[in-house]
């Protein structure tokens, strides 16, 4: 209430009370409420801030009181909730392959990959790149080379890929590796298997030299390293896992203490080269050496590399209509002719 004594005007503690009530419900922000309706971006900001600090305060006081009715239940009490993640929210891929299975067993033995396996092929494995390579591509392509033991780096110099690939099947190379750019930059890769295929066509990301890296290692030794493939589950995972494991020697060198990883996850495949020591009997302490990138598999061919004739086992789908995607595809692949 207001009171006039002497002239003056004397704000009474009931209207104090009342206004602190109507600023604590506007913190509270009521259902119909919305921070948006706020005009002045300094209250709105000022709002929003305490709404997220009553949350946070609330839940920190459920997460105390569950922790304690656990403690005082013991072993009665009830098993803690999984979270939600990307991960264990998929829907469960219906081609997901046991090792184990007798018929995926009949598959390894008769594939392109079993000499390899078998001990009867060495890995041999040329790298080159699309015509005029830029110097973040060459050097992409040393490291690489650096990585995968027995592979030379070539260049192009024109040549025709349909004619590369015999004359490699000559020289008794095992691989032939293209790499292709885009504005300067890696954007694609194309993985042959010689001499009766698969072909592999990769979209390349996020690629990082060693240069690029914090804390890297020293350059990394010529010590065949160990292999990790993660997740390659599916089918085709499978025949890309293989793909990729007969690109090294199946006799690691344990003693160069350097691992490649592939690690597949949401469809992408993450690749790590790393150096690491044991500091004891639990902690292991690793370097990464690079490079690093990502690759999103566009599609696997039968056969060696035929862009117009190929058949192919397994095609990218977006949401482009397929046209669209495969005039697409043929114009990457065709920088790569």
């Amino acid at each position: 209430m207001w009171s006039v004594e002497g002239g003056t005007e004397e704000f009474q503690p009931e209207q104090e009370e009342k206004m602190e009530k109507s600023e604590q419900a506007a913190a509270a922000f009521p259902p119909s409420f919305s921070v948006s309706e706020i005009k002045n971006k300094q209250r709105r900001h000022l709002m929003f801030m305490k709404f997220k600090q009553e949350k946070r305060k609330q839940k920190l006081q459920l997460k105390k009181k569950k922790k304690k009715e656990r403690e005082a239940l013991g072993d009665k009490a009830p098993p803690k909730e999984v979270p939600k993640t990307i991960e264990n929210q998929r829907v469960y891929d219906e081609t997901t392959v046991n090792p184990e299975d007798e018929e995926v067993a009949f598959d390894e033995g008769t594939d392109e990959f079993c000499s390899y396996f078998n001990g009867l092929t060495n890995p041999k494995v040329l790298i080159t790149t699309s015509d005029r390579p830029r110097g973040r591509t060459v050097r992409f392509c040393e490291q690489l080379a650096t990585v995968i033991p027995n592979a030379y780096v070539y260049y192009r110099r024109g040549l025709a890929l349909k004619r590369v690939v015999p004359q490699c099947i000559a020289r008794n190379f095992t691989y032939v590796m293209v790499v292709n750019e885009d504005r300067k930059v890696p954007n694609g890769l194309v993985l042959c298997h010689l001499p009766d295929g698969p072909t592999a066509h990769f979209k390349v990301s996020s690629v990082r030299l060693r240069k690029e890296m914090k804390r890297r290692g020293k350059e990394p030794t010529e010590h065949s390293p160990e292999v990790i493939l993660n997740n390659f589950s599916t089918r085709l995972g499978h025949s890309i896992g293989r793909l990729f494991a007969a690109l090294f020697p199946q006799d690691p060198q344990f003693v160069g203490r350097q691992v490649a990883t592939f690690h597949n996850q949401r469809d992408f495949i993450f690749f790590r080269f790393h150096r690491y020591i044991f500091k004891n009997e639990k902690k292991v302490g690793i370097q990464e050496l690079g490079p690093r990138f990502t690759l999103k598999l566009r599609s696997l061919q039968k056969g060696t590399f035929d862009s117009k004739f190929g058949e192919y086992e397994w095609v990218l789908k977006v949401s482009l209509s397929a046209v669209t995607v495969f005039f697409k595809m043929q114009e990457e692949l065709c920088c790569l002719i």
